[in-house]
């Protein structure tokens, strides 16, 4: 199995298990709250959502269905079209393209910041494409010793408070950490490596009664759910194989001059969360999660208890949140565990593929 593929194969397996928190699952008659908006073919699985201020909708197309095309605007009639353009829209050629991308999020000046992985050839990128003028904005590249040997460039968001964005690196073992990228200068740090807030625990990650697995064993995946809040004054974050969400003032990660201990102990446990792919927190501190093997999306309220909202047949693994600009909560639906990667090699998707939409308890903030 290729580099490439055993990272892929790192950050599909770390969405499966419930953790040890009570649920409670909603009426059906709530569930009508919970809205399909579009579907996609077998071309277009999507992986994650960014939506600008103005609403427009981008979806990068998840690289465990082996499709070329790696990025996706999503129109107001439910079709897509290859976005930026049909030269960046694809795989990497010539300077053009992706080689894959998860992460996707939108500035608040309409820059669409595309995350694109890293390999064993070549170093990981942040790619900005202005949305309104349609023009490449920048490119930030990520090389040793930003990343390293295991890193798996996985989700991201934007402080444009502080000109910084956040990028959650699935890296194996200890070697999981959050990166740091000033957007005006480039300059990189890599923060909260062989941390207990940023690694695995351990536990089993199960979907329709099947353990997911990496390299023979039981996969144990570190951060990857990212977000902040509304005002941008708190970072929250957590491994995907772990049952807790940590949040970290964003004066504190910006602080260079705290050392790695002490910036540690300006973590705080917010609450209690299943194995989870997405995370999006509201006006009112509720973190939204997507509650894999629950086939649900749920809450970490305030008071750090966990609940669910909607558990719903459609939501066959439900992955990345955006808030949009009609203060809806949108979120992909990619089937992952389904796909080949995850599978044996075999799709088995069966077409569910979508972008569906709830109310938010408390009204947020589009971009996040």
């Amino acid at each position: 199995m290729t580099h490439i593929k055993k990272l892929l194969l790192a950050a599909a397996c770390s969405t499966a298990l419930l953790g040890s928190s009570a649920v409670t699952a909603n009426t059906a008659g709530q569930n009508a709250d919970l809205k399909t908006v579009a579907t996609f073919d077998a071309q277009h699985p999507p992986g994650n959502i960014a939506i600008t201020p103005s609403g427009r909708k981008f979806l990068s197309v998840h690289g465990f269905f082996g499709q070329k095309q790696k990025i996706m605007e999503l129109l107001s009639d439910g079709t897509t079209k290859p976005y930026p353009n049909e030269e960046w829209a694809y795989a990497y050629n010539n300077g053009k393209g992706f080689y894959d991308v998860l992460g996707i999020n939108v500035s608040s000046d309409g820059v669409l910041w595309m995350l694109d992985t890293s390999g064993p050839d070549h170093a990981g990128r942040l790619v900005g494409w202005d949305t309104n003028k349609e023009q490449l904005h920048k490119i930030i590249y990520l090389a040793k010793p930003t990343i390293t040997d295991t890193s798996f460039l996985n989700d991201l968001v934007i402080d444009n408070k502080h000109g910084v964005v956040y990028i959650a690196d699935t890296a194996q073992g200890s070697q999981a950490a959050i990166i740091t990228v000033n957007l005006k200068t480039g300059v990189t740090r890599r923060v909260l490596q062989n941390s207990h807030y940023t690694t695995a625990e351990n536990i089993d990650m199960v979907i329709d009664g099947r353990t997911m697995s990496l390299g023979g064993q039981p996969a144990r995946l570190g951060v990857n759910p990212i977000t902040l809040d509304p005002n941008e004054d708190w970072l929250y974050f957590g491994s995907m194989s772990g049952t807790s969400v940590y949040r970290i003032a964003t004066s504190d990660i910006n602080n260079e001059s705290l050392s790695g201990k002490a910036l540690e102990d300006k973590v705080t446990r917010y609450g209690t969360k299943p194995i989870s792919d997405g995370i999006i927190v509201d006006g009112g501190g509720n973190v939204y999660v997507t509650d894999i093997t629950n086939g649900a999306i749920g809450v970490v309220k305030p008071t750090g208890d966990y609940e669910v909202l909607f558990k719903d047949e459609r939501l066959s693994w439900p992955d990345g949140f955006s808030y949009g600009a009609d203060h809806k909560i949108y979120f992909t639906v990619d089937d992952l565990h389904n796909s080949p990667v995850l599978n044996n090699g075999k799709n088995q998707s069966h077409g569910k593929f979508k972008v569906m939409s709830f109310e938010p308890l408390v009204k947020g903030k589009v971009g996040r």
